[in-house]
């Protein structure tokens, strides 16, 4: 099968430290070549991948500060994907709404796996492109209210051999926090978590820009060096180690996650995670088993009292049977087979404009 896998420009496939989705797109990508597919990547051009990697940028757009307009790159990126189209079989988008109208203008059939939230804006180029085909990473992130064709769900997996396991925490014990510095990913909760129970903290992760204001009021003023220690943002072998070593992975989350891909390479790792009912995390967490699912600071403290009677092995056996690059590849293999056999010309979106309130003059 011929395959165009398009990833987000703004960090490397796969990525040196924060990166989720890179990491996702990185993995499918190589399985689906060890596989015997033909793949084209369209992505940075520092992207490291077994696939034909097509550029727009020499490197992530996050790392070139000469870069001002990210939204150009995009463009001319799914400019040189849609003029080729008919070079593919199938093309799987990983860049949220943006390949939506594209899509909707050519015969190659696109699928789009949905990594991100829903907003009012984008909600609007959602509606529009509504039949075009969808997937949801977790059943929590789907919104039905909008109607979306969705054709699966297919969890992220990750290649469970390259994290190491860690049968006991270190010694002295400590909790982890892992993830983007910001209020949705809740360091702060994680701090206070911390200080009531009276825990050594290891916070890594990296600040975006839109975030530095909250990381200077409500995260700088309480790292000591010693209870609570911000390690910066981290690499694979790393997270591993960070995780690993510790006797909970903390995620305190404030928002709808869409999956959480620090849930399973901490399970991975053999640490249990503690995290906030909301969102996936009650697709991801086996609770009472790999972790606890819990719903305010006074039960994350309980739970860490809890969570040192969890085995560790059953956390990485447990991301081995649901979360791996193999059941992830699996399940993409499938999706590009439903829709190739159910292709139909492209749909008339006269409708779709109109439910906008889209007119023409």
């Amino acid at each position: 099968m011929r395959i165009a896998q398009i990833a987000p420009l703004l960090e490397r496939v796969p990525p040196p430290a924060y990166g989720g989705i890179e990491l996702v797109v990185g993995l499918l990508t190589d399985e689906l070549v060890r596989r015997g597919h033909e793949v084209t990547l369209f992505a940075s051009g520092d992207s490291i991948s077994l696939a034909k990697l097509v550029s727009v940028h020499p490197r992530a757009l996050r790392l070139d500060p000469d870069v001002r307009e990210h939204n150009i790159y995009e463009m001319l990126q799914l400019g040189f994907v849609y003029e080729r189209a008919a070079e593919f079989d199938i093309i799987h988008s990983h860049v949220c709404c943006a390949a939506l109208p594209y899509a909707n203008l050519i015969k190659t059939p696109t699928v789009h796996t949905l990594h991100g939230i829903f907003t009012p804006d984008n909600e609007k180029m959602f509606q529009y492109a509504k039949r075009q085909p969808f997937v949801s990473i977790s059943h929590a992130q789907r919104e039905l209210r909008l109607g979306l064709n969705y054709v699966s769900t297919v969890y992220n997996g990750i290649d469970v051999n390259s994290y190491k396991f860690h049968p006991q925490p270190d010694n002295p014990p400590y909790l982890a926090f892992l993830g983007r510095i910001s209020p949705e990913k809740g360091t702060h909760l994680a701090i206070n978590i911390a200080q009531q129970a009276g825990w050594h903290l290891k916070i890594a992760g990296k600040i975006d820009l839109v975030d530095q204001e909250y990381f200077e009021q409500e995260i700088k003023p309480h790292i000591d060096g010693r209870q609570i220690e911000y390690l910066g943002e981290a690499n694979h072998v790393e997270k591993n180690a960070l995780m690993g070593g510790a006797v909970a992975t903390l995620f305190p989350i404030t928002w709808r996650e869409p999956f959480g891909l620090v849930m399973v390479e901490s399970m991975a790792a053999g640490t249990p995670v503690i995290a906030m009912k909301l969102g996936s995390t009650v697709e991801i967490i086996k609770h009472g088993k790999t972790g606890f699912l819990v719903n305010n600071v006074a039960d994350f403290i309980s739970a860490i009292d809890q969570v040192t009677q969890l085995n560790r092995y059953d956390c990485r056996e447990y991301v081995s049977n649901y979360f791996s690059l193999k059941q992830m590849t699996d399940g993409y293999e499938a999706v590009y087979q439903q829709i190739l056999a159910a292709q139909t010309p492209p749909n008339d979106h006269i409708q779709d404009v109109l439910s906008l309130g889209i007119t023409s003059v």
